[in-house]
């Protein structure tokens, strides 16, 4: 609490993203710390990273509930988080590709600028460069280049986002209005009753839906069976169904 209370006082004191804030900040400190700041240990740390429940197990099991449907699926991160901790996490695997922070390294791989800020509004970006097929940040003519929707690789119709607050509502709404499908979740409960925080988390998810900015809600428990499981699969189901109405449409 007290290190993102400094990111935003830095943010506000330098009218400052508060992504770069905090990743500029994470080096300062540790300077003062004088802890070293590599590549590698950013990556090492990332093997630590929280989880919610069943996430790890998430993939294999809707890897599987897919192939029994005859359906391609890819797994896309997109975050504010640092890219490198993503990496070195135990599902970095799983993903087609990770969008997030990052940093770019000198010749003994210490962070010597922000390479990439991933905030509210960009990440809507990253949803059009994974629908145009444009797995990389760098690449901005094809990314402003005409592609009829016909064309693109990853319809945003086929698209399902799962976010987990008020940084993912813009990707939401825009993943709605194409077409596509959001799921808000919020962290479950520790213990017999509810923190005040995980209370605060809960009531800003059912906010989201009340207020149209995603379409579902569910605790982030990606256990088998779990909500979003059940949630998800529904959707799959859905959006199979929709596609083969389609082309049986087509065929006639």
């Amino acid at each position: 609490e007290e290190f993102w209370s400094l990111v935003k006082k830095k943010a506000h004191e330098h009218d400052m993203d508060e992504v770069l804030a905090y990743m500029h900040l994470m080096i300062e400190k540790a300077r003062e710390a004088k802890v070293a700041i590599t590549r590698k240990a950013l990556t090492e740390h990332g093997r630590d990273l929280d989880m919610f429940p069943g996430v790890e197990e998430w993939f294999s099991s809707i890897n599987d509930y897919c192939k029994k449907k005859d359906v391609k699926i890819e797994h896309f991160a997109i975050s504010s988080g640092l890219r490198e901790m993503i990496k070195g996490s135990p599902i970095a695997k799983e993903f087609r590709h990770i969008f997030a922070s990052g940093f770019s390294y000198d010749a003994n791989d210490v962070p010597a600028f922000a390479a990439q800020s991933v905030n509210y509004t960009t990440k809507i970006q990253y949803l059009f460069r994974i629908n145009k097929g444009i797995l990389n940040s760098w690449d901005n003519k094809e990314i402003n280049r005409f592609t009829p929707d016909e064309k693109r690789p990853r319809p945003f119709s086929r698209m399902i986002y799962i976010g987990d607050g008020e940084t993912d509502v813009p990707a939401m709404k825009m993943i709605n209005y194409q077409g596509g499908y959001s799921i808000v979740v919020y962290p479950p409960k520790e213990g017999q009753r509810r923190k005040p925080a995980e209370m605060q988390k809960k009531k800003t998810a059912k906010k989201l839906v009340t207020n149209n900015r995603a379409q579902f809600v569910a605790e982030a428990s990606f256990q088998v069976g779990g909500p979003v499981y059940e949630i998800v699969t529904m959707l799959i189901g859905r959006i199979v169904d929709e596609h083969r109405l389609k082309m049986n449409l087509k065929a006639r």
